[in-house]
């Protein structure tokens, strides 16, 4: 019998690379009913982050799914030499209206899965004005070329959505102090990437 797997709601970030495979899952992201919402994004690693993913490239697809079964089918079918990345949200930690349309989205890691770090983690998220969603969950890669290293901490992810009118820059700073507010209160929140959402496709 075939093990049942869990379906999640989330996040894939897939390599744009101007290929053949790139374009062809582009497009059928662009008609899919599993997708919500697709971006064009740029990705920026944090140094602790980089060494996992040497192969990490500048411009992404950035989508929001409902199903995350069938993602895994997409990616498989249009495997790339770069890797992509799926978050798998299995908690939502909370939900805001905010003003302005989501123009960056950060992701995060923690070193240690513990429910009470999780707990600070999410009240320290939800005082802050410009961030419409965080999601706790778990994170999956899909590469022709698996990494060297696995990745210790996919089971920790932490993904926010942040909405703003000012530059994604400016929206990097708010998302690095938010992150070393968490580490002055002694929670190991580590950045993962950035992605400056550059234009909606869908």
């Amino acid at each position: 019998m075939s093990e049942l797997k869990l379906s999640y709601s989330g996040y894939v970030c897939a390599p744009y690379l101007h290929t053949h495979e790139s374009v062809e899952l582009k497009e059928s992201w662009m008609k899919s009913k599993n997708i919500e919402r697709l971006y064009f994004v740029t990705g920026t690693f944090s140094s602790e982050s980089k060494p996992y993913f040497a192969d990490s490239t500048n411009h992404y697809i950035l989508a929001k799914f409902k199903d995350s079964s069938k993602i895994a089918d997409d990616l498989v079918e249009h495997n790339q030499e770069k890797t992509s990345f799926v978050f798998n949200v299995k908690d939502d930690l909370f939900q805001h209206e905010v003003i302005g349309d989501v123009n960056f989205v950060s992701v995060y890691y923690l070193e240690y899965n513990d429910d009470e770090d999780i707990s600070e983690v999410a009240d320290l998220l939800v005082k802050k004005d410009q961030i419409e969603s965080a999601g706790l969950g778990n994170m999956e890669t899909f590469c022709k070329n698996p990494s060297k290293f696995t990745f210790p901490y996919s089971e920790n992810i932490i993904v926010i959505e942040v909405a703003s009118e000012k530059s994604h820059q400016s929206v990097k700073k708010y998302c690095e102090q938010t992150r070393r507010d968490a580490n002055r209160k002694g929670l190991s929140m580590t950045n993962l990437m950035s992605l400056s959402i550059l234009e909606q496709l869908k």
